[in-house]
């Protein structure tokens, strides 16, 4: 593959001046390319909304996120904790001399970053995992997602003006997707996408003679719970918010609630369910594909004998659209069919009959990126049972509330055990996505003029560091 020769070459010839530059002068770029990008807003909202359908509002908002993201990463490198940067002098300790030992993160160098399909922008060309890893200090080679190709190109050429020649490229195609993987020179691998897909490259990685990290964000349900006291109290506003965040960008969003637990007889609450999704209009799908899936998953949910369909959406879909349909099955009769992700604006109700039941069933949930518990004030030894329970499955935990939306900050976790992600030690969103993209290095009686400024004894900028065991914070 020409291009990814090219690109990868390019990036692996960058790395050294890129990671020179510093942290302030990485924050400069990303402060630059966030600007650019909004310089270019109507133009990037145009032509992503004629390849997606998203709509212009959809779009804007995402666009702006997208240059937020960047921004969050200039202040990450400013405050410079994510580096870890830890001093031990030289002295004597119980356990005998110990030399002078310096250690934090550096970049890993060049990465492959996979563009998805349902966010074209902040998940996409400029999104979280590019942003993250340039301020790493990684040039990166991003394979664009063939869902929206000329936002790819129109996005990677607004980039590609601020930044240093061979820190960011651009690939596109199935063969440079491999490629990518496989190239000696590309340290790890970013990835959205399908379980499918994701798992065929994570192989890859890890088939490779030097196995490189595969950061993958693949499938989840995101289940939601109802309690007894909360089906009782609150039937009404829950049915409206689980239909709201399970239509929301008709269903395209990873992180879907697709399965909904709630007690065996709760009828007010599943007619109002129903009466929620019938109020839903069909929305657009991300591409042909995509919604072909969708049909043909509903086609086969609706002749599983043990699933019943208790509300559609009452407008018949378009071309490329999406009609809500949301399904019943008792906790008895969960198979492992009914707990795999289906893309689209459709979720299955499962009806516990006993608290018992209801653990056993959420037991055999695979992982997660998101558990949502909707409980009543009184039930704080059931919850803190199934926050227990919840929390073995799941990356982040939402109570009373919805899991769509996921907020750029620093506290934000959008992992989870595999298949959500294929590692769920570091995130793809949030200021902790930067440690994708290091790996510690120890200096051991180097020198000062050897080490990185950080860790010298007097830097130039200030960080957080740990100096003999007791952490310094600047200006204090």
């Amino acid at each position: 593959m020409r291009d990814v020769e090219t690109a990868v070459t390019a990036a692996a010839a960058a790395a050294t001046d890129f990671d020179g530059l510093g942290r302030a002068g990485r924050a400069e770029l990303l402060t630059a390319a966030a600007h650019a990008l909004a310089e270019r807003r109507d133009d990037v909202v145009a032509v992503a909304d004629e390849e997606t359908r998203l709509g212009p509002n959809r779009l804007h908002g995402e666009l702006t996120r997208t240059c937020y993201q960047l921004q969050l990463f200039a202040e990450v490198l400013h405050d410079g904790g994510y580096l870890g940067a830890t001093i031990d002098r030289a002295g004597d300790t119980p356990a005998g001399p110990r030399p002078d030992l310096r250690r934090m993160l550096v970049p890993v160098g060049p990465v492959a970053v996979f563009g998805a399909s349902n966010f074209p922008l902040a998940f996409s060309v400029p999104g979280g995992d590019v942003a993250s890893a340039l301020a790493a200090g990684c040039p990166v080679v991003v394979k664009a997602h063939p869902s929206h190709p000329r936002t790819s190109r129109l996005c990677a050429d607004i980039l590609s003006s601020v930044l240093p020649p061979g820190t960011f490229s651009l690939v596109a195609g199935f063969e440079a997707g491999q490629a990518l993987v496989q190239h000696p020179a590309i340290r790890a691998v970013g990835f959205t996408g399908s379980t499918a897909g994701g798992r065929a490259l994570f192989d890859l990685a890890n088939a490779r003679p030097d196995p490189i990290p595969f950061y993958g964000e693949l499938g989840s349900v995101n289940p939601l719970v109802v309690t007894p006291a909360a089906a009782s109290q609150r039937a009404a506003e829950i049915a409206a918010g689980f239909v709201g965040s399970m239509t929301l960008g008709t269903g395209q969003f990873c992180t879907k609630p697709g399965l909904l637990f709630i007690p065996a007889g709760a009828e007010q609450l599943r007619s109002a369910l129903a009466a929620e999704v019938a109020a839903v209009e069909a929305g657009p799908m991300l591409s042909d594909a995509i919604h072909r899936a969708f049909v043909d998953e509903v086609a086969t949910r609706r002749t599983d004998g043990r699933l019943e369909v208790i509300g559609t959406a009452a407008a018949e879909p378009g071309e490329r659209a999406g009609a809500a349909v949301l399904f019943r099955v008792a906790a008895a009769d969960l198979t492992a069919t009914h707990l795999q992700e289906c893309f689209g604006p459709t979720a299955v109700v499962v009806e516990y009959g006993s608290v018992a039941e209801l653990v056993e069933a959420l037991s055999r949930l695979d992982g997660q990126l998101t558990a949502t518990l909707h409980s009543g004030a009184d039930e704080v030894a059931l919850v803190a049972q199934l926050v227990a329970q919840l929390r073995q499955t799941a990356g982040r935990l939402v109570f009373d509330g919805y899991p769509t939306g996921v907020a750029v900050s620093w506290a934000m976790q959008h992992g989870g055990p595999y298949p959500a992600t294929t590692s769920s030690a570091h995130t793809s969103v949030g200021a902790t996505a930067i440690a994708r993209w290091l790996r510690p290095v120890t200096y051991q009686k180097a020198p000062q003029w050897a080490l990185p400024p950080e860790l010298r004894d007097a830097p130039p900028e200030p960080l957080p560091r740990r100096i003999d065991g007791t952490l310094e914070l600047p200006g204090r």
